[in-house]
């Protein structure tokens, strides 16, 4: 069942304010990961809003459905969705990445409240996710896994591992969201290795894959109902995306993958996103 009219409204406004989250967030610390934060603001708010089991008020509850962030360092967004879903005050993301705050630059687990793992060394995300997934399996309960994988970060071989892991153990509980924004660090994804075509990597591994615009949050909902619907094999969803999204100047390009706003920069984006 599609997403409704007034759900649309509700949370393309709420992709706004966490684009808004982002960049001011970035810009007090004076450093982070703004562009491939922006890329992944729709599906996160989809996921933790429509289709997570979760419970701000007990983030440690036994029952709760699991998220990695393999792609540690887009914390940006991450926090910003954990607080507009209620685990913290939103006033708390203005101390990203202080000292002796709890909204670390890569997230933990130990600080953060709904942080289920400290992540930042790429390519370890799915790992966790399949032993979680596979747990819940031993224990008898609905419990789903989510990771969010960088395309850059599908270049470890530790992801391919993982992948065969959840394909032999028929975890149909976990899915695999890939934020396919195809830029890293320094270039294009495919400049500096090619990943090929994700689509038959992914199936030849033996998962169902699901391909879709990451920005669109009615195709990011199906994909995830879909994911849910699929029996005997984990779920990969290919999520296009555009780094930097919603603001001009960092869209679609690796400048702004670790760079954070100036003062004219952060105005110059605020007004893009009102």
């Amino acid at each position: 069942m599609a997403l409704q009219t007034e759900q649309l409204a509700r949370y393309g406004e709420l992709t706004k304010t966490i684009r808004r989250h982002i960049v001011r967030m970035t810009h007090q610390a004076g450093s982070g990961h703004p562009g491939g934060s922006l890329s992944a603001a729709e599906i996160l708010t989809v996921l933790f809003f429509e289709h997570m089991n979760v419970d701000p008020q007990n983030p440690k509850w036994q029952g709760r459905d699991y998220f990695f962030l393999s792609k540690g360092h887009c914390t940006p967004v991450y926090y910003s969705v954990l607080a507009e879903r209620g685990f913290f005050p939103a006033e708390e993301l203005l101390t990203f990445r202080q000292v002796d705050g709890r909204l670390h630059g890569h997230p933990c687990s130990e600080k953060c409240p709904g942080v289920d793992i400290s992540s930042g060394s790429l390519g370890q995300g799915l790992s966790v996710a399949n032993g979680a997934a596979l747990a819940a399996k031993l224990n008898g309960t609905t419990q789903r896994a989510y990771v969010m994988i960088g395309d850059g970060e599908l270049q470890e071989g530790q992801v391919w591992e993982a992948a065969m892991t959840a394909s032999h153990y028929r975890l149909d509980n976990v899915c695999a969201i890939i934020d396919w924004n195809k830029i890293q660090l320094d270039d294009y994804v495919e400049n500096v290795k090619g990943v090929g075509n994700l689509a038959d990597k992914w199936r030849s591994f033996g998962w169902h894959v699901v391909e879709i615009d990451g920005h669109n949050l009615n195709e990011v909902d199906d994909a995830l109902r879909e994911a849910k619907a699929t029996k005997g094999r984990p779920t990969a969803i290919l999520a296009n995306t555009v780094k930097g999204k919603g603001i001009s100047y960092m869209e679609n390009t690796h400048k702004w993958h670790g760079l954070a706003p100036n003062r004219e920069e952060l105005e110059f984006a605020l007004k893009e996103l009102v």
